[in-house]
């Protein structure tokens, strides 16, 4: 490679500006042979860089070394991450797409060239690591949730999109290392602060955050401490379809088509069809709920990172833990009109209610893409209810590193570690109904916020009734210990060829439980004693969430219940007593891995031009125990279970990198990786995950691990000193991937008790018709599958601009995949269509400006639309369900008055995105319905930080 990069900006970027991370981190995976005697370095002229862009030359110093596809992000200096959250940091790499957390609307998990969150491994120091929080809480994935840690706690993260023998395996898309700081990465008296106050425009709250650490070194000694804290206050408001949209005609039949049963009243008296065809009312499309949505997220997040780091001639000890600790309230309301299980087979029955519950339509309108969206209906109910949550993840971690240089040529390098992250959530929803008025809707033309309005009052308490009461207990726990002893040996090989040859062991011993508690059944007890007049005096018309946009023609007051009458009345934590134990949801697994890899790196050169070339081979055993809860007997009683397993998997791994030119490098890598399918469908039984939904899932303990041949080929164009040109290409050949399956059935085929499901599905005795329409979800392993795509990276410092216009930067990404999804998706009449379960592409561009003490920066980072996976296939109504593609635009202005003092702005989603799914007609007869049939349509708000930074 170009001798000149090498020389001038390794020396800079990873040596004085970043101190010693490469021997801080001599534990992790070091894919680049270092001779035990390099080559002398001349001497050069340095241009000294710092800030953003210093981050930016350190990362591309580490991705030019690697023999394989690695990329980085490297703080500023000590403490100073680039983005406040290290999966935002993330979505700049190539390759990379953001999930954000649905509450919060920060980053949350990432996937990675179009496979799930959980096909990637995220380590820590590179130890296994496994953490939840939020709304994954109990689905027992494999995924890794960034949104627990603050950033200021890491100071590197290396992202591995090839195989490497060294590389823990089950990360099919990627492994992410976390690397947090030593003492010696910056061998000096260090103290560094932030202290920010943040302001959100949805909730119109100001909170507070902090950051401080301190680092010094004592001759051989090192020590290293750092805290940080942060809390927001997040609303989110939109409209609620709930999961979809049927039509009277599909969802009338038996067994429905669709995902959920409606008919639509034309018996009533009072129909009028407003001149259309009743064959045109009955195949126009209805929303399962027709909802207003608010809701209010207050999180708090603590962190704290250590070190203790001995340093002496060729013996380098560290100590170094972690803690974080997430805490999130978050109140949830929403108002409107049920529309799913609608149907009037009984007239004589309570309007609105059970066997009386079929709209009228009484003066409707279809709109051009056939959606019954606008006009009055008849003998409608409306729902009014909240959900208050508590959920709160502890993570902590441990590990013992270390690194002897036995001689020039020989290095012996061990890791001793555990972690455990401990997640709780827990929960209370009411809702009451009111039943069988007139309602006229109308969807208009802001979709986010339709109108509604009624003959009936909504602020009438007493029209209220209904009530119905659910309650829920979770606890999802990780635990691991891991130990690894690795050997690095440098050796000559005939000519001018040498060669670094890598060895180690490794012993990974993971286990994750899942706790279900279900006190519904406490609660409604409690709900009967207090009676329907004795509910009503614990509501009131003022709405729990403030600060709320609902547009004009939303009602403005409902009745509703505050969180005090809830947990007062209905303790969630009174009611989810060890005696609400739920089996068929709750698991403990094990997994043993036993691991041996042994790889060798070799350079030199063929014509003049240098070659390295990495080839190995890792070895794994897995045994999987798990202790679980089966129906057996007659009476389908729960009862404990085990069952074993072992399996053991080859994986080899070959990667290469030559320089084309001097500035010019082709790569190209090849290798075997595999996934673990998620505990939580290995494990579970049959279970209904929402008793307002009529949705089960069914686990399969007979799942195999996912495989894949990986294929990556790159050209990387360095053309000027921090700067890189790229493309590349990626296919990986997929064996055995774990996919769902959407069939439907009836409740009664289930096997499940009637408590199962809830109060708006049981008749006055409390059951639930065993012939109801359910959808069921299972997973299998499917055949083979084959995903490709390609990645281009552009960076830059425009440095050859005269003053003061060559501070300006820019750096951009772009990744496309070819459509890929796990199932087929096909229409009613037979016709393949061509869907995709991933963003089809998606790109991030940043520019920035430093000059002197200011810096600006501007980030812009996009992800087209994707199949949603709670609708992979078609349910028999034509109507594909995307996640909508959208686009976030963050910024930061920062003035520098001197190494104490720094002046800083944060701005997070100035673009104020609208997230939401939509429903397209995939026989083209019915539009798209981007912006006609919406689901979960919200707005986030904007949020703005001004603080201080500095060092002292």
């Amino acid at each position: 490679m170009n001798k000149k990069i090498l020389a001038a900006l390794l020396p800079a970027a990873l040596a004085a500006a970043y101190g010693g991370t490469a021997n801080a981190q001599e534990a992790q995976p070091a894919v680049t042979a270092q001779p035990a005697a390099a080559a002398a370095v001349p001497e050069v002229n340095t241009v000294v860089v710092t800030g953003f862009r210093s981050s930016l030359q350190k990362a591309l110093n580490l991705k030019m070394q690697a023999i394989g596809v690695r990329d980085s992000i490297v703080a500023e200096d000590i403490g100073k991450f680039p983005e406040a959250n290290v999966a935002e940091s993330l979505q700049r790499v190539p390759g990379v797409i953001l999930n954000r957390d649905e509450s919060s609307a920060e980053g949350q998990r990432i996937s990675i060239r179009g496979l799930p969150t959980e096909y990637s491994v995220t380590t820590l120091n590179g130890a296994p690591v496994n953490t939840t929080s939020t709304s994954t809480i109990g689905s027992a994935a494999r995924g890794f949730n960034y949104d627990v840690f603050a950033s200021e706690l890491f100071g590197r993260v290396d992202f591995y999109k090839s195989p490497l023998a060294e590389l823990t395996e089950g990360g099919l898309g990627g492994i992410v290392d976390l690397q947090t700081p030593r003492p010696f990465d910056n061998p000096k008296r260090t103290v560094r602060y932030a202290l920010s106050e943040s302001y959100n425009t949805m909730s119109k709250k100001a909170d507070p955050s902090g950051f401080a650490l301190y680092s010094n070194t004592w001759n051989d000694v090192g020590f290293l401490i750092g805290a940080a804290h942060s809390s927001s206050v997040n609303n989110r408001s939109g409209f609620e379809a709930t999961g979809g949209y049927n039509s009277s005609a599909r969802g009338s039949l038996s067994p429905v088509k669709g995902n959920f049963a409606v008919a639509l009243d034309y018996n009533d008296p009072r129909v009028n069809l407003g001149g259309l065809t009743r064959d045109q009312v009955d195949n126009a499309l209805l929303p399962r709920i027709y909802r207003f949505y608010g809701s209010a997220n207050d999180r708090t997040r603590d962190g704290l990172v250590s070190s203790l780091q001995y340093k002496s001639g060729g013996l380098n000890l560290s100590l170094d833990t972690l803690y974080s600790k997430l805490k999130n309230t978050r109140d949830e309301m929403y108002f409107g009109l049920l529309v799913r299980n609608s149907k009037t087979t009984n007239p004589a029955a309570p309007a609105g209610q059970a066997g009386h519950n079929g709209f009228v339509p009484m003066g409707v309108k279809v709109d051009p893409e056939s959606n019954l969206l606008t006009g009055t209906f008849g003998n409608t109910s409306y729902s009014s209810g909240v959900t208050y949550s508590e959920d709160e993840t502890k993570f902590g971690y441990t590990s013992l590193n270390g690194r002897w240089a036995a001689s020039d040529s020989l290095v012996l390098s061990g890791q001793l570690s555990v972690n455990n992250s401990k997640a709780m959530s827990y929960q209370d929803t009411l809702s009451g109904q009111i039943f069988g008025v007139t309602s006229t809707i109308d969807y208009g033309s802001d979709h986010v916020y339709p109108s509604l309005s009624s003959t009936s009052s909504y602020t009438d308490l007493n029209n209220y009734q209904g009530f119905d009461v659910g309650t829920g207990w979770t606890r999802e726990t990780d635990k691991a210990k891991q130990g690894r002893l690795i050997a690095d040996w440098d050796y000559q090989l005939p000519g001018e060829w040498r060669g670094h040859l890598k060895a180690g062991v490794s012993y990974v011993d993971t286990t994750k439980g899942i706790n279900k508690r279900n006190g519904t059944a406490l609660a409604k007890a409690k709900m009967n004693q207090l009676g329907t007049a004795g509910i009503r005096s614990g509501m009131t018309t003022q709405l729990p969430i403030g600060n709320l946009d609902m547009g004009a023609g939303w009602p403005s007051s409902w009745g509703t219940f505050t969180r005090d009458y809830a947990y007062s009345t209905f303790d969630p934590l009174a009611n989810n007593t060890e005696a609400t134990f739920t089996p068929a949801q709750s698991f403990t697994a094990g997994e043993k891995v036993t691991t041996g890899f042994v790889q060798s790196d070799f350079i030199g050169k063929v014509m003049e031009h240098e070659l390295r070339f990495n080839a190995g081979v890792r070895y794994s055993r897995t045994e999987t125990d798990i202790d679980n809860f089966k129906q057996q007997g007659a009476s389908l009683t729960y009862a404990p279970n085990q069952e074993s397993g072992a399996y053991h998997n080859l994986l080899p791994a070959f990667s290469a990198a030559f320089d084309v030119t001097e500035n010019l490098m082709w790569r190209a890598s090849w290798g075997k990786t595999i996934s673990r399918a998620s505990l939580s469908i290995i494990a579970a039984q049959t279970v209904i995950p929402n008793p307002f939904d009529n949705t089960a899932t069914a686990g399969n303990p007979g799942l195999r691990p996912q495989q894949s041949r990986n294929m990556d080929t790159s050209l990387e164009w360095y053309f000027q000193p921090g700067s890189l040109l790229s493309a590349a290409y990626f296919k990986k050949d997929l064996t055995d991937a774990t996919v769902a399956n959407t069939s439907n059935t009836t409740f009664g085929a289930l096997g499940l008790p009637d408590t199962a499901l809830g109060a708006i599905f049981q008749n006055a005795q409390g059951k639930v018709d065993p012939n109801l329409p359910m959808t069921l979800r299972s997973y299998t392993n499917a055949g083979q599958q084959t995903l490709k795509g390609y990645e281009l990276a552009y960076q830059q410092a425009f440095t050859f601009l005269p003053e003061p216009f060559k501070g300006f930067g820019a750096l951009a990404s772009y990744t496309h995949i070819d459509p890929f999804n796990s199932a087929k998706w096909i229409t009613n009449a037979g016709k393949e269509i061509q869907v995709n379960s991933v963003p089809k592409y998606a790109y991030s561009t940043t520019a920035y400006y430093e000059n002197g003490p200011l810096a600006v920066r501007l980030s812009y980072n996009y992800k087209g639309r994707s199949l949603h996976g709670d609708n992979p296939r078609n349910l028999g109504d034509d109507l594909i369900r995307w996640r909508a593609a959208r686009g976030y635009l963050d910024g930061n202005i920062s003035y520098k008055i001197n190494d104490m003092l720094e002046l800083r702005i944060d701005a997070m989603n100035l673009s104020n995105t609208l997230s939401y799914d939509y429903f397209e007609d995939a026989t083209g007869q019915f539009g798209s319905g981007k912006k006609t049939r919406m689901d979960y349509a919200k707005y986030d708000g904007r949020t703005i930080k001004i603080g201080i930074r500095g060092k002292l």
